[in-house]
């Protein structure tokens, strides 16, 4: 008997409170987020990013979980698990119907083979792409083309079969007229050419063909129900409603908490040559080095890299808070901005998975002990993350800070989590045009579907066997744990962005790096250190330039630069803004963000 499983809640981030800071918004719990819904029903939609998640997250279990910044790892894994399994149970019924079609044709069903082969593999040359290269698309096209034209034979070679037209021929040699010499000669092994066809025989292929369709038109319309049902806006927030997550399974069940443990914790265990994966792609990060040159005027306090993080917060924290005129109606995306510190941690040495640090008190211990090391392996950040468009656009800010021998080191790592990609995106609108479309157009959609539909059913079945054999042969859940190999979140991502959005990182991450900067600055000032140095270098850094001091003309380094030179006005002391040499690269400048 199936037990309801207890889904957290999965709250974001914990801040302290009691700062008198603008607390965060309450944002959407990641579980039942947009994000969360679009890939679920990419699992339904997509076999090659199904599997992959199945793969990363299932098979291997050796493999520490991702960040998933804004969705929810884990019901992504189970809806996948459940698209294999429905997809698994229709081909598994939908190759016993052709099995046993051509049996009970005496193997005159064997005439579509070719044909159905034909359409199979123009449909794999073309790819998933919309508008695929030309290479692929012309032969796509002529696969395609002549595997129609197949399937006409068939059909009117049926029609002749069911009419009595072809009695006294042998159905070897009627198969044999599709079929290249290799599979020809194995024809002639299978149906003897003793055998003649009889009017029977064109009528079981054509049932056969007929209960093909309506399978394939059966899978088709649960797949509109799913999406209609338990992945409709309306009803993923209810997390313990969803079939997905009551399946049962020790295997799912151990790793489905293992993944809530791990994929929201501050603490992020990471594989060396991917320590980002899960934030997305980074996005202009910068480095700053100053000397602490201590101002004359003021008394010097003791600077550590606490005192700084701490004069940089409450500014971030700022930004949460609307205008006074506007009160409750902003609705900007930056009031529900979370901060908290993190702490990279290498995945390696650990004897298992379970053993990873994620208590509290751990935490603790490694976040007080790595904020003023400035280590290697082990390196503490302070995360911002802002979660657009209904966390389909992740924008997440790594600031670290180090102090030692007298110099203030700065880094700044932005990353972006691109938006959804289009096809999951559009899930909703092929499930509502496919349950409102007339019975006519879903019988001609799933008969242009049947003749490949064996292919496709045995590669799918083939995949299942495989990916089940290596679950049970790899040794994956002995084997010492490794950091995230991808992040599905990420897999899950399409390359481009609308305008609205680039628009809105480029606010987010501008008022993020501002509000650090003037955090580092406010930090040395009261400190008693000079910051004319520090201000100019984050003018330059920051805005995507190069800086390179007493430099007595202009340099420029890389391809596309531009470099103006404005002449100071006579008698005038210094340079203004806007006058000097100037470095600019492609798509930035001094106020790009």
């Amino acid at each position: 008997m199936s037990q309801q499983p207890q889904v957290p809640s999965q709250p974001g981030p914990a801040e302290p409170r009691g700062d008198g800071l603008p607390p965060a918004l309450p944002v959407t719990p990641p579980g039942a987020s947009e994000a969360t819904r679009l890939l679920c029903a990419g699992s339904y939609l997509d076999e090659a990013y199904r599997d992959a998640v199945i793969d990363e997250l299932y098979v291997h279990e050796e493999r520490i979980v991702a960040p998933s910044l804004g969705f929810d790892a884990a019901r992504v894994l189970a809806h996948a698990l459940r698209a294999r399994r429905l997809e698994l149970g229709w081909a598994a019924g939908i190759l016993f119907l052709w099995v046993l079609g051509a049996v009970l044709s005496s193997y005159l069903l064997l005439v579509i083979v070719s044909p159905a082969l034909l359409l199979f593999l123009g449909t794999k040359v073309r790819g998933p792409e919309d508008r695929p290269s030309l290479w692929r698309r012309v032969p796509a096209l002529l696969l395609r083309w002549y595997g129609r034209l197949g399937v006409l034979f068939v059909v009117l070679t049926l029609i002749v079969v069911i009419f009595g037209q072809a009695e006294g021929e042998s159905i070897a040699s009627i198969v044999a007229l599709t079929l290249p010499g290799p599979l020809s000669d194995l024809v002639q092994l299978i149906a003897p050419s003793a055998t003649s066809v009889e009017p029977f025989h064109g009528w079981a292929a054509s049932a056969t063909l007929a209960l093909v369709a309506l399978c394939v038109a059966a899978q088709r319309g649960q797949f509109a129900r799913v999406l209609a049902g338990e992945l409709h806006r309306e009803n993923f927030a209810d997390m313990a409603a969803d079939p997905a997550e009551g399946a049962d399974g020790a295997r799912l069940g151990r790793l489905r908490d293992r993944i809530r443990t791990e994929q929201h914790a501050p603490l992020v265990m990471y594989h060396s040559a991917r320590p980002f994966c899960g934030a997305g792609e980074p996005y202009d990060s910068w480095t700053l080095a100053v000397e602490l040159r201590p101002d004359p005027d003021k008394e010097q306090r003791p600077l550590g890299n606490r005192v700084i993080l701490e004069a940089v917060r409450p500014l971030l924290a700022e930004l949460r808070a609307p205008a006074p005129h506007a009160g409750g109606r902003v609705r900007d995306r930056l009031r529900q901005l979370q901060i908290d510190e993190c702490v990279f941690l290498p995945a390696d040495g650990l004897p298992k998975r379970e053993y990873a640090p994620y208590g509290e008190a751990a935490f603790r211990t490694h976040r007080d002990e790595s904020v003023d090391e400035g280590g290697e392996t082990r390196r503490h950040f302070l995360r911002i993350r802002v979660g657009g468009w209904e966390e389909e656009v992740v924008t997440t800010v790594f600031v670290r800070v180090h102090t030692q021998g007298g110099m203030l080191m700065l880094e700044i790592a932005p990353h972006v989590l691109l938006p959804i990609r289009k096809d999951f995106e559009n899930a909703d609108r092929l499930a509502h045009q496919h349950r409102h479309n007339n019975l006519f157009g879903k019988a001609v959609w799933a008969l242009a579907r049947t003749p490949r539909s064996f292919a496709h059913s045995l590669v799918t079945l083939g995949r299942g066997v495989a990916f089940g054999w290596r679950a049970l042969t790899g040794g994956h859940g002995a084997a010492l744990p490794d950091g995230p190999a991808l992040s599905v979140r990420e897999l899950g991502s399409d390359g481009e962005s609308s305008l609205f959005q680039d628009m809105d990182v480029h606010r987010y991450l501008k008022s993020i790096q501002d509000r650090v900067a003037n955090g580092v600055r406010t930090a040395l000032r009261e400190a008693g250190y000079r910051t004319d140095e520090f201000a100019q270098k984050v003018v330059n850094v920051s805005g995507g330039s190069t800086l390179i001091e007493n430099a007595g003309g202009a340099v420029a380094l890389g391809d596309n630069n531009v470099i103006t030179n404005r002449a100071t006005q006579p008698g005038s002391s210094g340079t203004e803004p806007g006058t000097g040499s100037s470095f600019t690269k492609p798509g930035g400048g001094p106020d790009a963000g």
